[in-house]
């Protein structure tokens, strides 16, 4: 059974507590795991970058001299893409980048990713995570204390997070929150620490077991 730390709200050590067998010992595949991050990194480009072609490039409708007689290369349009002002030659256009991964890869790079966070040691357990007001302060304090701060890129997966906690935490370097029901590889390749809150670890099982 795999295990991790476990700690208090304000970050003092609580034992260990057992991870679910389900989802934090599953067969590692580092295939899964590329095809994953490769899918996930090409869906955020946005495919809008444009140049212009001769035909699109406004002018350039009249033959500037005659064909013959004038000494000078022929020309057809001061729109070529020789001349300055002209066209691009085989210039990007938006396209779509999206990768699409089948649901199954998708689910086994994501336990394929948490194991191995887990065999390292770099998976965390606190049993809550609430502030009543904005502490910026306070909340690296408690990360530090679980030594998942500083110096270290952080994941933190909430059940739900209040509004405290959202603002809490975005200041602090290095530290990206998530929900439970929607983590996803890349991410957990991307943290040093990954700290799940003990309601986000039930919700994690509940949606990732099958």
């Amino acid at each position: 059974m795999a295990k991790a730390n476990c700690f208090e709200k304000d970050g003092s050590r609580a034992g260990t507590v057992d991870l679910p067998k389900s989802i934090f010992e599953a067969e590692v595949n580092p295939f899964a795991v590329h095809e994953a991050v490769v899918a996930y990194l090409a869906n955020q480009r946005q495919g809008t970058v444009n140049t212009k072609e001769r035909s699109d490039v406004r002018g350039g409708g009249k033959k500037p001299w005659k064909q013959k007689g004038t000494g000078r290369a022929r020309a057809g349009t001061i729109r070529s893409p020789l001349w300055r002002g002209g066209g691009t030659v085989f210039g990007p256009h938006p396209r779509d980048h999206r990768l699409k991964l089948n649901k199954k890869v998708k689910r086994v790079a994501l336990k394929s990713s948490l194991t191995s966070r887990a065999l390292e040691g770099n998976v965390l357990v606190i049993k809550s995570l609430a502030f009543e007001v904005p502490k910026t302060k306070a909340f690296a304090a408690v990360l530090k204390s679980m030594e998942a701060y500083p110096r270290k890129k952080t994941l933190i997966v909430l059940d739900r997070a209040s509004e405290a906690v959202l603002k809490s935490a975005r200041n602090v370097a290095g530290v990206r929150l998530t929900a439970a029901d929607k983590v996803n590889t890349y991410d957990v390749v991307w943290a040093d620490k990954i700290v799940v809150t003990s309601d986000a670890l039930r919700r994690m099982e509940e949606v990732y077991a099958s």
